[in-house]
């Protein structure tokens, strides 16, 4: 079962970047752009992966947000009144098979108080904790785990943070304002 969610997952991520490449509307094309974000995180939730959701849905928001301030600055409304239609029918589509999918998704939730680990004898969390000690060395498990078991995802995962930071502050930084008391090189000649 949980293929059949991820394959409509994934062609609501296909019809989502299709939407946002062939709409007239930046602002929707933006919020296509998100939905695609957001539905890889879920998906990657479905495949057991919540780090890599984790760091999709930190990245997809900054993204998200960086591209709405754009989009806003330059909005323009020349769209026929046809094709909002159309465009608002397709945004409430999608709003309601992310919804249902994401209702899908919490049903497959432990209970409350129920151990994750549990449910999955052979995870790699049940040999963390049972032979972290005697293969690291490392009395702290966390700090075993992030730097002995899993060193390489944890220097990508803070890799793509960081990039993701320096990426929004370049775009959010203020302009070099002007001195006002240098005189122009044109004015001069």
């Amino acid at each position: 079962m949980p293929e059949i969610v991820i394959m409509v997952l994934v062609i609501l991520m296909i019809i989502g970047a299709l939407l946002a490449i062939e709409t007239s509307n930046l602002l929707h094309s933006v919020i296509s752009v998100g939905a695609v974000g957001f539905l890889l995180s879920i998906v990657f939730l479905f495949l057991s992966a919540p780090d890599l959701a984790i760091t999709q849905i930190a990245v997809e928001v900054i993204t998200l947000v960086l591209l709405l301030r754009a989009a806003v600055r330059s909005e323009n409304d020349s769209v026929p009144h046809r094709r909002k239609i159309i465009d608002t029918l397709v945004a409430v589509l999608m709003i309601l098979a992310m919804a249902g999918l994401g209702a899908r998704m919490f049903a497959d939730f432990p209970q409350f108080g129920e151990p994750v680990m549990d449910r999955f004898a052979d995870a790699p969390s049940n040999t963390y904790l049972q032979d972290g000690l005697e293969k690291t060395g490392a009395a702290n498990i966390v700090t075993a785990v992030l730097l002995d078991f899993r060193a390489y995802d944890t220097l990508g995962e803070v890799t793509v943070l960081f990039c993701a930071v320096v990426g929004a502050l370049s775009i959010l930084r203020r302009p070099a304002r002007k001195r006002l008391d240098r005189p122009d090189k044109e004015k001069d000649k």
